[in-house]
């Protein structure tokens, strides 16, 4: 099994018998983080192992069926096994929910179309000796779910998931369900066009909303603003002056110390987020946006210049009801709404 980066074990209390649970995960390029959850109470305990993503499909659904396996036997101790609703998984990438099946996961090498749900349930099977229920989603809705069940979206019978990190991505929530699309790829945020003659590319597409905010970009701002500041800027202490170790961090910081630079920065990404959001809202009417991920640690650095220029791309009759909240689960929105899958 993969190495744990956390060394946590399932926390031991009895909770009512009578309460149904799932396993929810997080399959990322980087890490899996896995928990079991109470349908009524929430995480028991979670875990978080380093994807061996060397392995390609195989050798990940090997670690999958494994995590799987040992949260399974380790929760059932405390937990009625009776009770026990399936495994939940949000990945990256699109997931044909109805096939199961998961197409060009983004950093994980090797992979393109791939029927991952029925393949995990067969390795579950044969390696694991365990007949597990399995159901997946892209990590984005499932993130999106996990707010709307138990998180900052619990107010809302409409609203979009943004998350802001290394890519930028979306759920979208309709009468407090999912909505997918017709091929399960609705809410891909990051892929709208803002400029479709610009110079910064999305997967070979020019313009998109996270070829301008993802990180990578907000960090090339950053330094494209302080080479031409004439005053400079505080940031570069921060990163002893090597700015190939420049991180939003270091910016969301500098802002709030003050920094010029680092607050144009924001000002910039905030301002664009708030016309992308202005184009959901002139399309569907959504009104009510969640946003996480890290980069929203930024808080009101973003938030207020979104809010402000959503307001300004939008006719007047559309203002009425507007709200962006942070994200309340933070990164553990997708385990929770993975678990939330298996509870229907």
């Amino acid at each position: 099994m993969a190495e744990s980066l956390s060394g946590r074990s399932i926390n031991k209390r009895k909770f009512f018998s009578m309460s149904r649970w799932a396993l929810g995960i997080d399959l990322g390029g980087t890490a899996i983080k896995a928990a079991a959850v109470c349908e009524k109470r929430g995480i028991l305990a979670d875990r978080r192992f380093l994807t061996d993503t060397a392995s390609g499909p195989a050798g990940i659904v090997a670690q999958l069926a494994a995590i799987i396996a040992d949260l399974y036997r380790d929760a059932s101790r405390t937990n009625e096994p009776d009770n026990f609703a399936g495994a939940g998984l949000g990945a990256p990438g699109a997931v044909d929910t109805a096939n199961g099946v998961l197409s060009y996961p983004p950093n994980l090498p090797g992979w393109s179309i791939f029927p991952l749900r029925d393949e995990l349930r067969n390795c579950l099977e044969q390696q694991q000796g365990l007949s597990i229920p399995v159901s997946i989603d892209n990590d984005a809705n499932a993130a999106a779910f996990g707010e709307a069940v138990y998180g900052a979206g619990r107010e809302f019978r409409d609203f979009l998931m943004v998350t802001l990190g290394t890519g930028v991505g979306g759920g979208i929530v309709l009468d407090r369900k999912l909505y997918r699309g017709a091929h399960g790829t609705a809410g891909e945020l990051g892929f709208m066009i803002l400029d479709f003659e610009g110079p910064s590319q999305h997967a070979g597409i020019r313009g998109t909303l996270e070829s301008l905010i993802g990180k990578k970009a907000i960090v090339a701002l950053a330094r494209q603003m302080i080479d031409a500041s004439p005053s400079g800027s505080s940031v570069g202490k921060l990163c002893n002056n090597d700015y190939t170790r420049l991180s939003p961090r270091h910016l969301e910081y500098a802002a709030h110390e003050g920094d010029e630079v680092s607050l144009a920065v924001w000002e910039r990404v905030g301002s664009i987020l708030g016309v992308g959001l202005a184009n959901v809202t002139a399309l569907m009417d959504i009104r009510k946006f969640v946003i996480g991920g890290g980069i929203s640690a930024a808080g009101d650095l973003i938030f207020v210049p979104a809010l402000k220029q959503l307001r300004n791309s939008m006719l007047p009759s559309m203002h009425e009801s507007l709200e962006l909240v942070p994200a309340f689960l933070g990164n553990k929105a997708g385990i929770y709404g993975a678990a939330a899958l298996c509870f229907g």
